[in-house]
């Protein structure tokens, strides 16, 4: 134990560094807790998505046709608000919102729990992660066009 205040006094900065990252990723962490904010991993993710989860796609619609997640439903982001009636939809599943790189994502999972939606979770990294994890994407190609 002597060792250890024996280094912080002869490395002051780098104890103080470390002390002041280990304060950050506390308060971060304690912020995204407070924010109800629950992001899953792309594996966790699918298994939600085979227990009927629905996955909203919030790219913009050029994004969303070069590939997405199966059986995804894209409203973009701008366009949330006009399409509350679809969201009240879903308010019975799961609902996992998807962006680019999950910052978006995370705003709108706060607003949707905020609206009354509780089970509801972005994707962590977003359709980044996905593709990292080598998890498959369809193309607007692939995919069959409902009519009506």
């Amino acid at each position: 134990m002597d060792r250890i205040f024996e280094f912080a006094g002869n490395h002051a900065v780098l104890s103080a560094m470390l002390v002041f990252s280990f304060l950050l990723v506390l308060v971060t962490e304690l912020r995204r807790k407070q924010s109800g904010v629950i992001n899953v991993e792309p594996q966790a993710a699918v298994k939600l998505i085979n227990g009927d989860a629905v996955v909203l796609d919030l790219r913009s619609p050029e994004a969303f046709a070069r590939g997405h997640i199966v059986n995804a439903r894209n409203i973009p982001f701008d366009e949330l608000s006009a399409n509350k009636d679809k969201l009240d939809k879903l308010k019975s599943r799961p609902i996992i919102a998807v962006c680019d790189a999950g910052m978006t994502s995370a705003r709108v999972v706060q607003s949707l729990r905020k609206s009354g939606v509780e089970s509801v979770y972005g994707l962590k990294g977003g359709i980044n992660a996905w593709t990292q994890a080598n998890l498959p994407l369809v193309s607007a190609k692939k995919t069959k066009k409902k009519k009506g």
